[in-house]
């Protein structure tokens, strides 16, 4: 790997969310290993999430933050929030994402909380619903961050001007 590479690496910051011990029942009783969730973002618009398996913690952690490093990707985002309110679901769980006006803060726990600030998210208000199991939790998130949809996107559909789509706290008044 090359030193601009590193340099890069270096720059992203990586969070383990859950340590789960998992068992595996075989002939001889249950093999026992760890399952590890880790999120991994840039905190400009860019976040992954990685799930690794190993009998060890560490070599589970560092699955998962490889193949969370692989998993990056890019969100829609409007300055310090979403550009709109999104449901992400997975499994049982469900996440409600709605933006917020600037100050308000980032209202949000656990995996929720590791996935949006690991993204730069700011300000931003958040509801979980349904299942708690942290795993589906960060991946309903990730679900409700890649269904975003950039402001000038959705203005050129519409034949809008971007000002119309703002949030109230954005619009001129006038």
């Amino acid at each position: 790997m090359s030193e601009f590479n590193k340099e890069l690496e270096n720059e992203f910051d990586e969070r383990t969310v859950d340590i789960t011990r998992v068992a595996k029942v075989v002939k001889g009783g249950r093999r026992f290993g760890f399952r590890v969730t880790v999120v991994v973002g840039d905190h400009a618009g860019k976040v992954g999430v990685g799930v690794g398996k190993a009998n060890t913690v560490p070599d589970a952690i560092s699955k998962a933050t490889d193949r969370a490093r692989k998993d990056m990707r890019r969100m829609n985002l409007y300055k310090n929030t979403i550009p709109h309110a999104v449901v992400g679901r997975t499994g049982g769980a469900k996440v409600f994402l709605k933006p917020a006006s600037p100050g308000t803060g980032l209202i949000a726990g656990g995996g929720v909380r590791a996935v949006l600030q690991t993204l730069g998210v700011q300000d931003i208000l958040t509801k979980s619903q349904g299942s708690a199991n942290i795993l589906n939790v960060v991946q309903a998130t990730m679900d409700a961050l890649d269904r975003l949809k950039a402001v000038e996107d959705t203005a050129r559909l519409r034949g809008k001007k971007v000002e119309d789509l703002l949030p109230f706290w954005e619009r001129k008044r006038g």
